[in-house]
């Protein structure tokens, strides 16, 4: 079995749901149980240099490295009693920690989903070996054009052919091996330079047997101002706006409640170990912890935590990282 839901984590979940929605009523922070899917960073390093990306352009102020085995097995062993769902991924290009296989591995140990996301350049043959055996559920690869131009609009650095090859060699391996996983899924960000290219893209996908082809709206970070890179069909962005004079110009689609499930149901770990609210905090800017310095059970029931769920009821468009989300929940 890839994971189980056992009887504690069914419990952990009920509770989880009934205080959130108690909260939301009331507007009152109440939280019982813990984490049920949690994000966890094996490094914030990156071999392309993605223009909106954080990692990719250099613009994170935090310090670079790779998670260590220790702090992970720590982190799962904290949270393994209620946690189902793990993914492998914030910042940086998980493949380039020579740890990634091991934390998979231990993950699945403790009967957990076990998602991770890749720019596809390091799936060569004894990688793609590696990833099946880990017992990875579901792998995400980023193909964001149907040729070289298109692609390295924004996969600056990236070569297509070799992620194209990568892919083929993941899917052939897993029929070789009989292996149902990991789940291929291939993943394009919907841009002005590809948004033309939805049905080849789709074709592209089917021709190489991957298990899903998905089709993600960007996020911009300046969004208020425009970018060149946003879709001009606006059933391909998130974002809504004329592109003519005023202030601001384009503004998020969707509502945004003063609530949020992500704040009761997960959290998200830096590869050193620093706890922040969720994927949108890549700069961890709203430290709320560091688990190498207390147990995630301090952490979690901590004032910073609590009075950020409070500000979330309260205010969250005051929050910076809240007002580019599209969580409405």
């Amino acid at each position: 079995m890839t994971y189980q839901i056992t009887l504690s984590r069914a419990i952990n979940f009920l509770r989880i749901v009934a205080t959130y929605l108690f909260s939301r009523i009331t507007r009152k922070a109440v939280h019982r149980g813990f984490p049920i899917a949690i994000s966890i960073e094996p490094n914030n390093t990156c071999n392309l240099r993605c223009p909106e990306c954080p990692s990719g352009s250099r613009e994170l102020t935090r310090h670079r490295g790779n998670m260590n085995l220790p702090l992970f097995t720590s982190i799962i062993d904290q949270l393994s009693p209620w946690l189902t769902y793990l993914t492998l991924y914030f910042q940086g290009e998980p493949y380039l920690n020579p740890l990634f296989y091991d934390f998979i591995q231990y993950a699945k140990s403790k009967k957990i989903y076990v998602t991770s996301s890749t720019n596809g350049h390091f799936l060569d043959e004894e990688n793609v070996k590696k990833t099946i055996e880990s017992g990875l559920d579901r792998l995400i690869i980023s193909v964001d054009g149907i040729n070289q131009e298109s692609y390295s609009a924004y996969r600056t650095g990236g070569n297509l052919d070799r992620v194209i090859d990568g892919i083929r060699l993941l899917v052939n391996a897993k029929r070789k091996t009989q292996n149902k996983t990991p789940k291929t899924i291939l993943q394009c960000l919907l841009l002005r330079t590809n948004e033309d290219q939805i049905p080849a893209i789709r074709k592209l996908g089917h021709e190489l047997g991957v298990d899903n082809i998905t089709f993600k709206t960007a996020q911009f970070n300046d969004f208020q101002s425009g970018n060149p890179l946003m879709p001009l069909n606006p059933r391909y962005s998130r974002y809504s706006g004329s592109g003519s004079r005023g202030s601001p110009a384009y503004y998020l689609k969707n509502h945004q409640p003063n609530a949020c499930f992500r704040m009761w149901s997960g959290s998200v770990f830096t590869w050193d170990g620093k706890v922040v609210p969720c994927c949108f905090d890549k700069d961890a800017s709203h430290l709320l912890g560091n688990i190498s310095e207390k147990s995630f059970k301090e952490i979690w029931r901590d004032t910073p935590y609590r009075s950020f769920r409070q500000n979330i009821l309260k205010n969250r468009k005051s929050i910076g990282i809240c007002r580019n989300c599209t969580q409405h929940f």
